[in-house]
């Protein structure tokens, strides 16, 4: 899914529009014939029927993978990635995961970083559902599925997820999974594919900091391990890489 994180606030704004009636008259299945008619449903996108169904502790870096990767620094964080990939600094004002025509090749690293409680305050609802934090927001959108929606809050967090995660190939090869690496804690939706693989990692650090790596391998059969290797990198400008936290 090329879609931008942007496109939220005009979700919003639509909300707007509709929810007057919606939160009045609608019953959960007019909500899910909403989104199924806006978004799509899980045969269209089998992300949206799927949520992470396993853990991956004790991750192991590649040193020797590790030796060979590339440093680029940024302004709100820095990654190094494999000779022949492409890196790009997202940012929510931007357009997030814009194809850019002729400018980048298939392999690619996005990277976003957004401080602690940002996404509080992107949806200040949430504090109503319990959540409190950027983890908890992380966690509420990756475990969202269209098909138990029955309120307002399930239908925001499923578009949430429809707009958050990238493009991973043919869905239906897809896996969701939450991982801990060395007192850090997110999730990742991977598709193996053979030479072409996709790697969606969302992470939160041990101040409450989001970083967000997407990887898309076109080609070079990147493994598992190695893209866990390329996001213990990742860092604050100045500060340790996240795997040293």
């Amino acid at each position: 899914m090329k879609e931008s994180i942007k496109r939220i606030f005009s979700y919003i704004i639509v909300w707007a529009l509709v929810m007057i009636f919606l939160i009045y008259f609608a019953g959960p299945a007019l909500l899910r014939l909403y989104i199924r008619t806006g978004i799509g449903d899980c045969r269209k996108i089998p992300i949206l029927c799927m949520s992470p169904d396993r853990k991956l502790t004790n991750l192991k870096i590649d040193s020797a993978y590790l030796a060979n990767l590339i440093p680029h620094k940024f302004s709100r964080m820095s990654i190094s990635a494999p000779r022949g990939f492409s890196v790009v600094q997202e940012l929510i004002k931007k357009i997030y995961y814009k194809k850019r025509k002729g400018i980048y090749k298939d392999c690619i690293v996005y990277v976003l970083y957004q401080e602690p409680g940002y996404f509080i305050k992107l949806y200040p609802q949430a504090g109503r559902a319990g959540i409190r934090d950027n983890y908890g927001f992380i966690r509420r959108t990756m475990q969202a599925k269209s098909v138990n929606i029955n309120g307002i809050t399930d239908m925001f967090f499923v578009i949430m997820k429809s707009i958050f995660i990238p493009d991973l190939g043919d869905q239906t090869k897809a896996v969701m999974s939450e991982f801990t690496l060395k007192g850090l804690r997110g999730f990742l939706n991977y598709s193996l594919q053979g030479r072409d693989n996709f790697f969606d990692f969302n992470i939160i650090d041990q101040e409450g900091g989001f970083y967000k790596v997407y990887i898309r391998d076109k080609g070079t059969g990147m493994t598992l391990p190695q893209a866990f290797t390329i996001i213990s990198t990742a860092a604050n400008p100045g500060a340790n890489s996240l795997a040293a936290k």
